[in-house]
Formats: structure tokens, sequence, C-alpha cells
């Protein structure tokens, strides 16, 4: 879990944003508030990115409800962001975890599994994105066979870019982080 006052911060946002919902919604959640929320990660973040939502027509009132600069976004300093473009392991939604589990009536946040939530890193491969694989790598801690195998067998086959570079990116954290 983040720390309390973090974690505070995002259940009032989050059950504001419950309450305002016309209709049951599940998001498929990643980058740092997944991080912080799932496996601990201290370094805060302001959005709750994502990359999936079921009913796909809800995403427009999701944003209009508590996207950036929303009258919940502003009230709370935290936002929804949708992520258009971001490359993840092909099988990723089978081990999605519930994030606050049946702590809302409308609102259900999935979270990548840890694995999946380091290569979803691995494109933009900026050093925030490799502080947060490294933090991963040691507190959960990351497996590096299950890493390198879901990379090769559900990543690079699909991977947005070059895969030469990406095979160096994971060789590279690897070789740093385990």
């Amino acid at each position: 879990m983040p720390p309390s006052d973090l974690a505070e911060a995002w259940i009032r946002f989050l059950t504001d944003v419950d309450a305002a919902l016309p209709e049951a919604i599940e998001l498929h959640c990643l980058g740092g508030f997944a991080a912080a929320a799932h496996y601990g990660l201290p370094r805060p973040t302001a959005d709750i990115d994502y990359v999936h939502v079921a009913p796909p027509a809800a995403r427009e009132r999701l944003q209009e409800i508590a996207g950036e600069g929303s009258p919940l976004a502003r009230k709370h300093g935290l936002y929804f962001q949708h992520v258009a473009l971001v490359s993840l392991p092909d099988r990723y939604d089978e081990r999605l975890r519930e994030i606050f589990p049946g702590r809302f009536r409308n609102l259900r946040l999935q979270g990548l599994d840890p694995h999946d939530l380091a290569l979803s890193k691995l494109s933009r491969n900026a050093s925030v994105d490799r502080e947060d694989v490294q933090f991963l790598a040691r507190s959960v801690p990351l497996d590096p066979t299950v890493l390198r195998r879901r990379y090769e067998e559900e990543l690079r086959p699909i991977i947005l870019g070059s895969q030469e570079e990406h095979d160096q990116t994971l060789r590279m954290w690897l070789e740093a982080y385990f």
C-alpha cells in the first residue's frame, strides 16, 4: 500500500468518483498509481493511468467526472488519465489484481501484476520508469526469469517500436536490477 496520507487522498477522491458514476465501470490501471497502491511505491503521483475501461462508452463520462481539469480533479488534486499507447504483455488481463477490493459500489480498479507493470515501462524507459522497475525488482521482488519469459513470449511479438532496442533495454534492466 502507498503511504497512508496518499492512500487517504486517493480514497477520498475515488469515493467521490464512485458516487458520481451513473453505472458500474472497471478500469485496468498502470503507472505510478498501480505501483503505489499494490506494491508500496513511495513516489507520489497525481494521475491514475488506465489503459482499458469497461464498458468502453464509460471512458468519456469518466474523463468528464474525474479527468484532468474536471471539478473533482481540481477539488482533490488527483485525476484519471487514459493511456492510449502502451505496450503490454498479450495476456496481462488474466493476471490483474483488484485495487481497494470491495471498497466502491460502481468503481472497480484492477492493477497490473508486478511483472506486467514493469514491462509496461519498457518502451518509454525514462529515468522514472527505471526507478520504478528497480523498486519493483527489489521490493516485490520480481523474478527475472518470469520477466524475461513474459517479454519474449507475450510482449516482444507485439511490441510497438524496435524489438532490438527493447531487447537491449530489458538486458540492461536485468543486469542492473537482478
